[in-house]
């Protein structure tokens, strides 16, 4: 395949991925009306239903995209790529485990920010360790110390970031 080929081949991708998000809200429309016709309690219900999660993921959604914004308008792919790039190294390791950690919020709102940063050059690795390392709960540790022990906590800790890692590794191989 040429290269003028791949680009083109490219650029259909981009399109199709482009739509796939209207396509999900026309088909989600189209069962919602349709559900209309034949049981309209329940699809106000439903509807009622849905306005309620959205309301609730609403803040999490603004801020993940005003940290998208600030990305994108900072940081450059260059920098992505070096930090949490193939050549990242065990910077890139840390950095995912530690930013897995100390994340917070639904995890399907940090779907978006790991697609663009993935597009800048992340590892998809880095990627799995991340929303594995997202397991350990900071705000939550005292409560589980509490009822555990300080050992319990070290030695669960200790074994979830590993597990990442693994988990990473695995995903690396896995993708090539």
């Amino acid at each position: 395949m040429s290269n003028k080929e791949a680009k083109k081949n490219i650029g259909k991708k981009e399109i199709k991925d482009k739509f796939q998000g209207i396509y999900f809200l026309a088909s989600v429309s189209f069962l919602y009306l349709l559900l209309f016709f034949f049981n309209p309690e329940d699809a106000e219900k439903a509807i009622k239903a849905s306005a309620a999660v959205f309301i609730h993921i609403l803040p999490a959604l603004l801020f993940i995209i005003f940290l998208m914004a600030i990305m994108n308008y900072f940081i450059k792919p260059k920098t992505v790529s070096r930090h949490v790039g193939k050549d990242s190294g065990i910077k890139g390791w840390l950095l995912a485990i530690c930013m897995g950690v100390l994340s917070h919020g639904p995890i399907y709102a940090w779907y978006p920010l790991l697609r663009d940063l993935r597009k800048q050059g992340m590892k998809i690795g880095l990627m799995a360790v991340f929303l594995y390392a997202r397991a350990i709960k900071i705000p939550l540790l005292p409560l589980l110390v509490y009822y555990f022990g300080i050992a319990f906590v070290i030695i669960l800790t200790g074994y979830m970031i590993i597990a990442s890692i693994i988990q990473g590794h695995i995903i690396q191989k896995i993708d090539r």
